[in-house]
């Protein structure tokens, strides 16, 4: 991890950015979203993607590219996590009152 962190830091640095720009510019959907179905499906394969990464079952350069992809994955969902609760604080704060 530590490898991928020392040699990718500008790309994961940018995943961080592009998470906190999509989090701030995105409303938010008061749709349905992703059926319940859908969703223990998705809930699944990312359990099986990070099960197969720390037990290192996937070898060679591939493995290497499931660690990065994960790490980037989580650091932008972060981001965007983040750039929408900044969002939020920012425009709650300037709320005209009632």
């Amino acid at each position: 991890m530590i490898h991928l962190t020392t040699f990718y830091w500008i790309a994961l640095l940018a995943s961080l950015w592009l998470g906190l720009a999509v989090g701030w510019i995105s409303v938010v959907q008061r749709g349905a979203g992703v059926s319940e179905r859908w969703r223990w499906w998705l809930v699944a394969l990312a359990t099986a993607l990070v099960a197969a990464a720390f037990a290192r079952v996937v070898p060679g350069r591939a493995g290497y590219w499931l660690d990065l992809g994960l790490l980037m994955s989580a650091i932008y969902l972060c981001g965007c996590t983040l750039g929408s609760w900044l969002r939020g604080r920012a425009i709650s704060r300037n709320a005209p009152a009632e």
